[in-house]
């Protein structure tokens, strides 16, 4: 297995259909091959942006399967969960396990705003029973429910929780999480508009939605940063962020599958309740996606940094 030590970019991977909904295995292998190549931490399975709401058990199976057999043990599967019920919140973190997934990212329960005391026993219950390291994902604005320091402080007991994608919106989390906890929890950020802030703030990693589309992009700002090459990581991110503004839409899906799509990395299908884009939506997305490959930056050569 490829244990995760959540640091990097973890890709929120799309999960591509064709015209009849179907999963496009072909083209779900042309983009994890560009982010491999780019350089990319990791990987995250059947979260938002890959229309986990709208996948049976059986096709996030096959996902996890599809992407182990294509990667092997070069970087290491991170599974959703998100799950309405505790038993079958474990049943899945189980799955992901037998089918050699690498790593948990664990939501909140779904459809009930859960108080502080249930949301830690559904946190404890998959900990308990899977082996595989879990990552938090910590998104109250989408989600409703606030993980808390203090609530963080009773995760620390369980030895594979260990990180937190932190979307809170409010960057200085990023700080309390170390003053609270030092290096017990790696913190990666998970708003792509902030997350050049987050990073030199400190975040060890980026949970990534326009990594989608701009794996190099988003690859070298992340490098670039860590290298402590602030101004040139600057400049890639000012000339991003209007893309990476996507991000924050309740249309992500369908944002970012287009501009996947523009850089030939994707499709635009989507499936059922969500629709294509159309009209003045469609153009509006669009045009950012146009301006932004018409002044797309040379990159520097951030791999051997």
């Amino acid at each position: 297995m490829a244990f995760p030590n959540w640091t990097g970019v973890y890709p929120a991977l799309l999960t591509p259909f064709n015209q009849h909904e179907e999963i496009d295995f072909d083209l779900f292998a042309k983009n994890l091959d560009a982010q491999v190549e780019a350089g990319v931490d990791g990987i995250v399975l059947g979260g938002s942006l890959g229309e986990a709401s709208t996948l049976i058990n059986r096709e996030k199976n096959q996902l996890v399967v599809h992407s182990k057999k294509l990667l092997g043990d070069k970087i290491p599967v991170i599974v959703n969960i998100a799950e309405q019920s505790t038993k079958v919140a474990v049943q899945a973190a189980q799955e992901a396990e037998k089918n050699k997934a690498d790593g948990l990212m664990l939501l909140p329960p779904m459809r009930y705003n859960a108080d502080s005391r249930e949301t830690l026993e559904f946190f404890k219950a998959v900990a308990n029973n899977s082996s595989l390291p879990i990552m938090i994902y910590n998104n109250p604005i989408d989600y409703k429910i606030m993980v808390s320091l203090d609530m963080f402080e009773e995760l620390a007991k369980l030895p594979n929780i260990q990180s937190v994608k932190e979307s809170t919106r409010d960057i200085s989390n990023i700080t309390r999480m170390f003053n609270r906890f030092g290096n017990r929890f790696k913190v990666l950020t998970g708003v792509d508009p902030l997350a050049y802030e987050s990073l030199a703030a400190g975040a060890d990693g980026w949970v990534a939605g326009l990594v989608d589309a701009f794996p190099r992009e988003t690859v070298a700002i992340y490098r670039l940063v860590k290298a402590g090459h602030f101004q040139q990581a600057l400049e890639i991110y000012r000339w991003f962020l209007p893309v990476l503004e996507l991000d924050t839409h309740p249309k992500l899906v369908q944002y970012i599958k287009l501009a996947a799509k523009a850089t030939g990395i994707g499709s635009e299908f989507v499936r059922a309740p969500r629709l294509v884009l159309e009209g003045k939506e469609r153009a509006k997305v669009q045009k950012a996606i146009d301006d932004a490959l018409a002044k797309r930056p040379k990159l520097p050569d951030y791999l051997k940094l």
